[in-house]
């Protein structure tokens, strides 16, 4: 909340306003903000911040937009507030972002949130992510990091292969060692 509120006190010009919507303990007036028109980003994103964090699920689809933005720290506070919202439809939402290929550049933030919920749909996501992340000369080594680290917190075994074929990549080799150890072992059959 720190770092949200300096970067929004500093893009508002240190405005009335936003020291308004800092202060309010309105949920209606912050949701206000996300439907008027001519609000600016910095509002918006203050706005739905504080709405998500009061897991007001109103803020769900402006959070959402904004775990797409193209500003990292956008994506961040997004991120943190979709992970604390409680709304059933983060999950699907942030496995979409992280498979769009047209949106590669974007979805680190979306591949942390996954792993953060822990839902049905973050290893599925993350594994379909990394998949793509291992072909030559791929530029979004931060994004397949990402991945591995995820896949070996939620250590499910169906992320074994992929883990194992991201051995072979010099930038992540280190961190899939790490990932592989924290899937359980198969157990003999008796």
């Amino acid at each position: 909340m720190r770092s949200l509120t300096e970067r929004v006190r500093r893009e508002s010009g240190g405005s009335a306003d936003c020291e308004r919507l800092l202060a309010t303990g309105d949920r209606d007036e912050l949701a206000g903000v996300l439907t008027e028109p001519g609000r600016p980003l910095w509002a918006r994103e203050l706005a739905a911040f504080r709405l998500g964090l009061a897991g007001d699920r109103r803020a769900f689809e402006s959070l959402v937009l904004l775990l797409n933005h193209r500003d990292p720290p956008r994506c961040a506070s997004a991120a943190h507030a979709l992970a604390r919202l409680g709304d059933p439809r983060t999950a699907r939402a942030a496995a979409a972002l992280a498979t769009n290929e047209l949106r590669v550049a974007y979805a680190l933030h979306p591949v942390r949130l996954l792993t953060a919920l822990r839902a049905p749909e973050s290893v599925p996501a993350l594994i379909t992510t990394l998949e793509r992340r291992l072909r030559p000369h791929d530029p979004y080594r931060r994004v397949a990091l990402a991945c591995v680290e995820g896949l070996g917190a939620l250590g499910d075994a169906r992320a074994r292969r992929v883990l194992g074929e991201a051995l072979a990549h010099p930038a992540l080799a280190e961190a899939a060692v790490h990932a592989l150890a924290r899937i359980p072992q198969r157990q003999p059959r008796e």
